[in-house]
């Protein structure tokens, strides 16, 4: 079957289902198919696709008809201009978050330690050491799952030795630091220059009211921030005070109206220099301050 002739099936079945973005998705899943590129389409569409790929391809678009996410699909997502895996197990890299791990890049500089909280796939702590030279983070999740995919994306990377994978309930324990710090005697000192973290911040009543492919095939324990939506706030921002050096920032993404309750709790907490920064959308995205 030809190429162009495919990709149009896709599309018409995508559109059909009530996908918004039906010939993105129905084009990117073909492409991942073929092993083609965005040029494609356009320079070669009468190019033959053998029968294996015709059926692999049908069978991703009835996936996408059902509302699975194309990253779950083809399992991996681009953050930061990096290929991250990921599976149903954690949040699919979103570009707003980008803005996160751009605001950090300002503010770590070669040789520092970072602590990224609630990790994920990863995409944040391995995306600011890949642009960072002799930086190490620790990433922490209370998803053993999660973990396994944080590792495989710092093993993929090169990065196995310059990022270490910790299960925590937000906040990693002491002695596991001393382990991978390799300090047994001052476990006491051991402190971050930077901390970051994307954590669950979405009102428990309003997930109900997200897309399917939120609401059904995201993990909803890394989406409900409790009743509204600020309990990963409330112990995050006074915990990480422990845990950073004097002039240390912590940085966190917000929902888009977040923004004045977490700067609040910031400077309830003593942070200085807070600030609310925008996503390229114009939507409050990150609150960072500084811990004297």
């Amino acid at each position: 079957m030809e190429y162009a002739l495919l990709f149009k099936e896709g599309e018409e079945k995508l559109n059909n289902a009530g996908i918004s973005e039906a010939s993105l998705d129905a084009r990117l899943l073909l492409e991942h198919v073929c092993g083609t590129d965005h040029n494609t389409l356009l320079s070669h569409g009468d190019m033959d696709v053998e029968d294996g790929k015709v059926s692999a391809y049908r069978e991703m678009i009835g996936k996408r008809m059902e509302r699975i996410p194309v990253a779950y699909i083809i399992g991996s997502c681009e953050f930061m201009g990096i290929d991250f895996d990921v599976t149903s197990d954690v949040l699919i890299p979103n570009q707003d978050t980008e803005t996160l791990s751009e605001e950090a890049l300002r503010y770590i500089h070669d040789g520092m330690n970072m602590l990224d909280l609630c990790t994920g796939s990863g995409c944040i702590a391995l995306s600011i050491l890949k642009y960072t030279n002799d930086t190490r983070a620790v990433g922490t999740d209370l998803s053993e799952k999660a973990l396994l995919i944080a590792e495989k994306n710092a093993a993929r990377l090169g990065m196995s030795e310059r990022f270490k994978a910790v299960k925590a309930d937000i906040f990693p324990d002491k002695e596991e630091l001393s382990k991978i710090f390799e300090s047994e005697d001052n476990t006491s000192d051991i402190k971050f220059d930077i901390i970051v973290s994307n954590p669950p911040y979405i009102p428990t009543a309003v997930i109900e009211t997200l897309e399917p492919e939120v609401k059904t095939y995201e993990p909803y324990m890394a989406l409900d921030g409790s009743e509204d939506g600020l309990l990963f706030y409330r112990r995050i921002i006074p915990g990480a005070k422990e845990l950073l050096y004097k002039s240390g920032y912590l940085l966190l993404e917000i929902g888009y109206d977040q923004g004045p309750a977490v700067k609040e709790l910031m400077e309830q907490n003593g942070y200085k220099d807070v600030q609310v920064i925008k996503d390229l959308g114009g939507n409050d995205r990150v609150v960072s301050g500084c811990f004297y």
